[in-house]
């Protein structure tokens, strides 16, 4: 890739001040093809990431090849991870992406080692590794032979279509390891997909995205997550958009509420007071104790989606019913909705 960019070693008054002495930090990237977006590569000494046992991830291993994400999902909770750089949750999250150059090097060396134990690896958990940088810096078609000659089961949770230019590669690694695909997607209307995601791909598009996996012969879930509560989580917006992932072939789907975490709360608020200021108030009171929506709404939205699942043919078990998201809670039947509400 000759992109023109900024060399940087050691000390640079013009990095950002969390990325000024960065390890690794090889040089800072700008191009009209990405217009407003900063590129900053850097060589890793590691990609391997092991979850912490109190996760409540169903997986141990992550890869994350990006840090930030073009998608720009205002309500995203991984853009706390970019204050840990000196840089914001907000603007910079969208803009200030991290590229680690030499992730599939890195990780061919990590999975060769001895102590490894072919446990599943996730992708997609923190920011998405089909955002459209991946187009120019095509880490993933190295990433998902590393994993396959290996012999460790793979996951990707994505937002991003261009992971049909992968499908044939994932195709052949299905057939040596364990291989879960899954497409987020949470809103159908397209006139609210651009405000709340406005880098991302349409519903139309990833929708056909799913009929792509589909026709590879590849199973596809769909995670329905987040639902914003008044903005999505109506009974017609839901029934809607289940009916859709079902008529594209997704297998199965899990629909989970939004999680807030401090400073995505402030950004996604900020979004909301401009879009619906009627709903801040609401959202301040519902998550005031929190990031996750409490248990009773929690409850409500799993027992208004079990028979949408069921009627759609979308209730079976799948691997990635819980990547990045809350625990789903069981519900009781019936239709009550709870007075906080």
């Amino acid at each position: 890739m000759r992109w023109e960019g900024q060399e940087i070693t050691g000390d640079d008054d013009a990095a950002l001040p969390g990325l000024r002495r960065m390890a690794g930090l090889l040089r800072t990237v700008r191009t009209p093809e990405f217009a407003g977006i900063v590129f900053h590569e850097v060589a890793a000494r590691s990609v391997l990431n092991r979850v912490p046992e109190v996760s409540r991830m169903p997986f141990r291993w992550t890869v994350n090849p990006f840090r930030g994400c073009s998608h720009a999902c205002v309500y995203c909770y991984a853009r706390a991870t970019h204050r840990y750089l000196d840089l914001d949750a907000g603007k910079d999250f969208d803009s200030q992406i991290i590229v680690k150059v030499n992730a599939p090097e890195v990780l061919r060396r990590e999975l060769a080692r001895p102590s490894w134990g072919r446990e599943q690896v996730a992708l997609g958990t923190n920011t998405d590794p089909y955002q459209r940088a991946e187009g120019r810096y095509r880490l993933m078609p190295g990433i998902i032979a590393a994993l396959t000659e290996s012999g460790t089961p793979l996951s990707i949770l994505t937002k991003g279509t261009l992971l049909r230019r992968d499908l044939p590669l994932l195709q052949d690694a299905a057939a040596h390891v364990p291989v879960s695909l899954g497409v987020s997607l949470a809103v159908l209307d397209e006139g609210l997909q651009q405000r709340v995601e406005p880098g991302t791909p349409t519903p139309r598009a990833r929708l056909d995205l799913i009929r792509a996996i589909r026709e590879a012969g590849l199973d596809c879930h769909v995670m329905v997550a987040p639902v914003l509560p008044w903005v999505t989580d109506s009974r017609e917006h839901l029934d809607a958009l289940l009916g859709a992932v079902a008529d594209a072939g997704a297998g199965s789907a899990t629909v989970i509420a939004a999680h807030l975490r401090p400073w995505v709360r402030d950004w996604y608020l900020e979004w909301l007071g401009g879009h619906r200021p009627e709903l801040v108030g609401r959202y301040r009171r519902l998550y005031g104790r929190g990031s996750y929506a409490p248990t009773a709404y929690r409850t409500w939205l799993a027992e208004r989606v079990r028979p949408l699942l069921r009627a759609h043919g979308l209730d079976r078990p799948a691997t990635l019913r819980a990547v990045a998201a809350a625990p789903a809670v069981a519900a009781p039947e019936g239709p009550a909705q709870p007075a906080l509400f």
